[in-house]
C-alpha cells in the first residue's frame, strides 16, 4: 500500500509539482527531459524576432538554449505549478524583462489574443491534459497563420513500462496524437522518432522512445 501511495504522490508531482518535493522533482524532470526539449527547440527552427510560447516549462533551465537560437526572441512560459514558475524565475533572473516572462495558466484556456505566437512547443505534458481537444483548439487559436506547434511526448509503449502511469496519466500513440491535431485543424508538417538513454524516476537506466510532431496552422 505504501508503495502505491508513493507512486501516486510521484505521479501527482510530475503532473503539477508543489512544495519542497516539487522543487526536487522539477530538477529531475529538467535533467531527464533536456534532451527531448533541446531536440524540440531545434526542430522549431526559431527565427529572429519571433514570439515563442512554451506550455509547461518546469524550472526552465533550458531558457538560455531557446534564446541562443535567434535574436530578439519574445518568450512566454505558461505553467500550472506556482512552484515551477518560481523556480523558473529564480533560474533565469538575468534574462527576465517585458519580452521574457513566466505566467500561470489556471485551466486549459490560453488567455492571449488570436494569432499571437509564431512558434509554440510543449514537452511531456500531453499525458495530463484533461480536455485535449479544447486545449489544442486554444493552441491553434493563438498561433499565427503558418505558425508551428511542436508537440513532444514519450511513446505509449515506453510509458506503459513505468510503474506510476496508472495514477492520472493519459497515454497516446503517435497516430492518436496526429488524429487529435488534425481534429483541431492542424496540418502535420513532420514527425520524428528518437531514442535516448535516461535515468527513470525510479533511478534505473531505461531506453526512452519519443516522438516530436511538428504541426502547422
Amino acid at each position: 500500500m505504501k508503495n502505491n501511495i508513493d507512486l501516486q504522490s510521484l505521479a501527482e508531482q510530475l503532473s503539477c509539482p508543489n512544495g519542497d518535493e516539487g522543487i526536487e522533482v522539477g530538477e529531475q524532470m529538467s535533467e531527464s527531459n533536456f534532451g527531448m526539449t533541446k531536440m524540440t527547440i531545434d526542430h522549431l527552427q526559431l527565427q529572429n524576432q519571433e514570439q515563442i510560447l512554451e506550455l509547461g516549462h518546469g524550472n526552465c533551465k533550458h531558457l538560455p538554449y531557446v534564446l541562443n537560437q535567434a535574436q530578439g526572441l519574445e518568450y512566454i512560459g505558461l505553467e500550472l505549478s506556482q512552484v515551477m514558475k518560481n523556480s523558473a524565475i529564480m533560474n533565469n533572473s538575468d534574462y527576465l524583462n517585458s519580452s521574457i516572462r513566466f505566467e500561470i495558466i489556471m485551466d486549459e484556456r490560453i488567455h492571449f489574443y488570436e494569432k499571437r505566437f509564431d512558434k509554440i512547443f510543449t514537452v511531456n505534458t500531453i499525458y495530463f491534459w484533461k480536455n485535449p481537444k479544447l486545449f489544442l483548439s486554444e493552441i491553434y487559436r493563438v498561433l499565427k497563420f503558418n505558425g508551428k506547434f511542436a508537440l513532444t511526448f514519450a511513446k505509449k509503449e515506453f510509458m506503459e513500462t513505468l510503474p506510476f502511469i496508472q495514477f492520472g496519466f493519459n497515454l497516446y500513440t503517435e497516430d492518436e496524437v496526429i488524429k487529435l491535431l488534425k481534429s483541431a485543424k492542424f496540418s502535420i508538417e513532420d514527425t520524428k522518432t528518437f531514442s535516448e538513454s535516461v535515468i527513470s524516476k525510479a533511478g534505473e537506466k531505461v531506453e526512452r522512445e519519443y516522438s516530436i510532431i511538428i504541426a502547422k496552422k
